[in-house]
């Protein structure tokens, strides 16, 4: 009797072990579902980077399941609307340092999960046409060469005020034109091919590196510093979106990729040619994505 007992009693373990697995394993299967199906919002600059991260995770993301609303706002909107918890992903953040206000002000409220690009840099570019000019500091010996401009971004980029503040330390006799980013490249297109002088903002990764011969002026002063292309969430994302936040986590391009990508954007119908680009290395960016 006490033999009957004792292979009952364990006998009915194994099942009780089985029905909690099986029961865990539902609602595993149960939660991810029910998280794939959730819409998530991202939001992003209108840099060339920034929309090429963008639209390669919404393509990605949505392949496996979620809804991805994509929005186009400035830097500040985006840091706020995240710390809100209005939004929940963005994948162009500049740090540690052209986007140091930002963090000081909503870094506490945000989280960052990883880095779409490990190697940014930021700076004052010149075709490398223009040899009469090595470095910031001898600007303004050529002042009339350049017209007093320098041709930037947005205002609301940090690029913007790490120029006002070297037009300030290297005390130039240049005025920063505000644009965007699509005006800059645009007036750099058009003096290349006259083959005149021209000061921009420039950025890597950037696709106009890929297509002109271009350098950055030296700073000895240290304004631009080096950066990365963060990846920073909302609060609690992690949490709610466990899965989409290991991708995000894991998401991380070479320069190569990244100059590869953005000449297809570049060329094409942005979400086609994001769609197209990631069929062709659907392998590596699933990869970035839990398999469990």
């Amino acid at each position: 009797m006490k033999n009957l007992n004792t292979t009952l009693t364990k006998t009915l373990a194994i099942i009780f072990s089985i029905s909690l697995l099986t029961m865990t394993s539902v609602r595993n299967a149960e939660a991810q579902e029910e998280e794939q199906d959730k819409e998530l919002s991202v939001l992003y600059p209108n840099w060339a980077e920034g929309i090429a991260f963008t639209h390669l995770a919404k393509v990605a993301l949505e392949d496996k399941g979620y809804t991805v609303k994509i929005t186009p706002l400035e830097p500040g909107p985006i840091y706020a609307s995240l710390a809100e918890g209005d939004a929940d992903l963005f994948f162009d953040a500049w740090l540690p340092h052209t986007h140091e206000d930002y963090w000081e002000k909503y870094g506490n409220q945000l989280v960052k999960l990883g880095e779409s690009f490990s190697n940014g840099t930021t700076g004052l570019v010149v075709p490398k046409y223009v040899d009469f000019v090595e470095s910031i500091e001898d600007l303004n010996e050529h002042k009339e060469k350049f017209d007093g401009k320098i041709i930037g971004i947005g205002s609301g980029a940090g690029i913007h005020a790490n120029t006002e503040k070297a037009i300030k330390e290297y005390d130039l006799d240049f005025k920063q034109v505000t644009s965007s980013g699509p005006a800059m490249v645009a007036a750099l297109k058009k003096h290349i091919n006259e083959k005149e002088p021209i000061i921009v903002t420039g950025w890597k990764p950037h696709h106009k590196w890929n297509n002109y011969d271009l350098k950055y002026l030296e700073d000895p002063k240290d304004i631009y510093p080096k950066d990365v292309c963060a990846i920073l969430s909302r609060k609690g994302f992690k949490e709610d979106f466990p899965k989409a936040a290991k991708f995000a986590e894991n998401f991380n391009l070479t320069e190569e990729e990244l100059y590869d990508l953005m000449a297809d954007i570049k060329e094409g119908n942005t979400p086609r040619a994001a769609e197209a680009w990631y069929k062709d290395h659907k392998k590596k960016i699933d990869g970035f994505y839990p398999s469990e």
